[in-house]
């Protein structure tokens, strides 16, 4: 369940359905994450936590929003179709409301990287708006070196990055299972790569949806930092971990950045359901 929030809430998950009834709110930024293996998880799991908030996060910094209360009474998520494109018709039909408030915006002073192996992330100074410049290489036939760089607005997640779905290899389905992990994953959910090809019937939404995949995870990994970023990000053959490390790194000295206000309106969004499996009804509120 999705909240309007006043000026200056930030995005805020209300965990409830917790033991004895308990409920807990957490602050999505870096510092709550406490797992970045296979998706990012907010808080820990012995006092609440949410899991796969990245699909959420990059919808809400997609569509220029800063204030919402999300509640949700399970540790994860609903991974819908593996992408951000329900969450973002769901948002779009409850509707979006302008605040009369100052937007604060994060400007990169100073480059920050990341290293790990072969890969890398950084954040580097830009006069104006936010640019993505995302680029994986893998060891597979069907992805192979895929690069993409968009200049984020609202239109240009809509059209291009929110509806890329999240992508697995088949030959790594029974070993995550195994470990307990992936239990719901299916092709309603995620691309599955064979050795030869996509399993899934319908094939790709993109010719690139892998790379555009990636970069919608960074966009709501990168949303962590609390406020609208003016910079650019740039990595190559990152994920979840690198994303929020980068984050670390730029907030680990105060001369990396400078918090700015904007005279542009902020933005927060009706009551808007979204159901397991495809977004549900939503409705906005009540403006009279």
């Amino acid at each position: 369940m999705l909240h309007p929030a006043d000026a200056h809430h930030g995005v805020v998950f209300l965990r409830t359905g917790l033991s004895n009834g308990r409920e807990r709110l957490i602050n999505a930024r870096y510092a709550n994450v406490s797992t970045t293996e296979l998706c990012t998880v907010l808080g820990e799991a012995d006092t609440g936590s949410v899991a796969t908030i990245e699909h959420l996060m990059a919808a809400l910094s997609g569509l220029g929003i800063d204030n919402v209360l999300a509640e949700i009474d399970g540790p994860e998520m609903p991974i819908l179709d593996g992408s951000a494109g329900c969450f973002v018709d769901a948002i779009v039909s409850a509707g979006i409301v302008r605040q009369e408030a100052s937007r604060r915006y994060l400007k990169i002073l100073r480059p920050v990287r990341i290293n790990h192996g072969r890969g890398y992330s950084e954040l580097r100074p830009a006069d104006r708006g936010f640019r993505l410049d995302v680029e994986i290489d893998f060891d597979s036939a069907v992805i192979g070196r895929q690069r993409k760089v968009v200049d984020l607005d609202a239109a240009v997640f809509r059209n291009e990055i929110c509806r890329a779905r999240t992508f697995g290899f088949m030959r790594d389905v029974e070993k995550l299972r195994g470990m307990g992990l992936a239990l719901g994953s299916s092709l309603d959910n995620s691309i599955a790569i064979a050795d030869d090809g996509i399993v899934n019937p319908e094939g790709l939404r993109y010719g690139d949806e892998f790379v555009r995949h990636k970069l919608l995870d960074a966009v709501g990994d990168l949303a962590l930092a609390g406020f609208a970023l003016q910079g650019e990000y740039r990595s190559y053959c990152a994920g979840h971990r690198m994303n929020v490390a980068v984050l670390d790194a730029l907030f680990s000295d105060r001369a990396n950045y400078a918090i700015i206000d904007s005279l542009a309106p902020r933005r927060e969004y009706g009551y808007a359901e979204v159901a397991a499996g495809a977004a549900a009804p939503a409705y906005a509120p009540d403006l009279t």
